[in-house]
């Protein structure tokens, strides 16, 4: 019997309804175009402008609606200026919006920010001699704990003795549920790592100073015992940073605290081939939120110019986390037709945004939002009339 899925749609700030849009449509063409799978878009206002209109970050509905009613998040990108450099936050100093993205975080209890790292044909690299085949790894990152916890606090304020604090909490039970997600996904990866197909899962931490990463590490050896078939590694993040670099194709798959993943998944994207083509899962055991990374970027925000692609591969993911859910063959089968497109239109390289008109296509004209998002979503259709 064919499932039916409630998709919340929360295009946010900046450029992300813009690219959101085109994420949309291609869900909805690939939903079209394969018999069983029914997928139902139920979209709100969020973020920093809706704050400013408002005084609210999203209306109490859509809050429920995540909790509720939502079978997977679709989110664009939250973050407005009032004006250049001068973002709009709340009372409290935080950013108009994070309550949707942090907040999610913690409420759904959305451990495992999953950042897959891919290089795909036709889209240039900074790092010299690295092809494709050698950069496909996925970065998890902790998504609950850590220094994004908000436990913090100021004092003596605007005096010449004024501290800020801020409070890195690591728990045994968070370290281990998103160390644990990380050994599974190692364990589903069956090609490995590109430089020797070995499954290996690598705890990037700075234990040899901090005692939370001492945990976290010591959490990570202990898990890696139920894996005898995994190969687990080690490294510092100041290490690992250069390792990247130099060797990517020695990596398969990361698992590193809160603020080292949210530092190290950018340099995962410039990698890749920059923001533009970087999306990423918030992922529980029960929901998952999924967006691409770049940010609300304000000052390109109506230009037409913003690389769709990172939020169809989210729209990818999201699909891939509704198959492995419901063991779902027909969401799993739209994962895989959503990012051969993508790949085929990358590949052909007539058609792309201006962050990707570099190296060999530098001469090229740069293609709207838009066109990017109708051109992958006719060659959706054209894969799916040749099967």
């Amino acid at each position: 019997m064919a499932r039916s899925y409630k998709i919340q749609v929360l295009p946010g700030d900046g450029i992300g309804p813009e690219v959101i849009d085109e994420a949309v449509k291609v869900l909805n063409t690939i939903a079209i175009g394969i018999s069983g799978l029914n997928l139902s878009f139920h979209e709100f206002p969020c973020g920093g402008k809706y704050y400013l209109e408002t005084g609210c970050e999203w209306p109490g509905e859509a809050e429920v609606f995540a909790r509720q009613e939502a079978d997977a998040i679709l989110l664009g990108a939250v973050g407005w200026e009032k004006s250049p450099g001068e973002p709009v936050r709340r009372e409290d100093g935080q950013m108009a919006g994070a309550a949707v993205v942090l907040g999610q975080r913690r409420e759904l209890q959305l451990y495992a920010n999953v950042r897959p790292v891919k290089l795909y044909p036709g889209i240039p690299t900074p790092l010299a001699d690295k092809q494709p085949d050698d950069i496909d790894f996925v970065i998890i990152r902790e998504n609950t704990e850590g220094l994004y916890s908000g436990i913090g606090k100021h004092y003596q304020e605007d005096t010449a003795e004024e501290l800020a604090i801020d409070v890195r909490p690591i728990s045994r039970v968070g370290a281990e549920r998103v160390i644990r997600y990380a050994f599974n996904l190692a364990q589903k990866r069956r090609q490995g790592a590109p430089r020797d197909g070995k499954r290996r899962v690598t705890c990037v931490d700075k234990s040899n100073v901090l005692l939370g990463d001492q945990l976290f590490r010591r959490v990570f050896a202990e898990c890696a015992h139920s894996f005898p078939q995994l190969e687990p590694d080690y490294a510092y993040i100041d290490a690992w940073t250069m390792w990247c670099l130099r060797q990517p194709e020695y990596y398969n798959v990361i698992v590193t605290p809160n603020l080292y993943g949210d530092i190290i998944t950018d340099l995962g994207a410039a990698i890749q081939g920059g923001m533009g083509v970087a999306a990423g899962g918030n992922i529980g055991d029960s929901q998952a939120m999924f967006e691409p990374i770049h940010g609300s970027a304000p000052r390109h925000a109506g230009k037409r110019r913003a690389n769709p692609t990172a939020a169809i591969l989210a729209g990818k993911m999201l699909l891939e986390w509704l198959a492995e859910r419901h063991k779902d063959q027909n969401a799993l089968h739209a994962a895989t037709v959503v990012e051969q497109a993508v790949v085929d239109v990358l590949k052909e390289g007539r058609i792309r945004t201006y962050d990707l008109c570099v190296g060999p296509y530098a001469q090229l004209k740069p293609s709207t939002t838009k066109q990017v998002g109708t051109a992958i979503r006719k060659r959706i259709q054209q894969l799916l009339k040749e099967k």
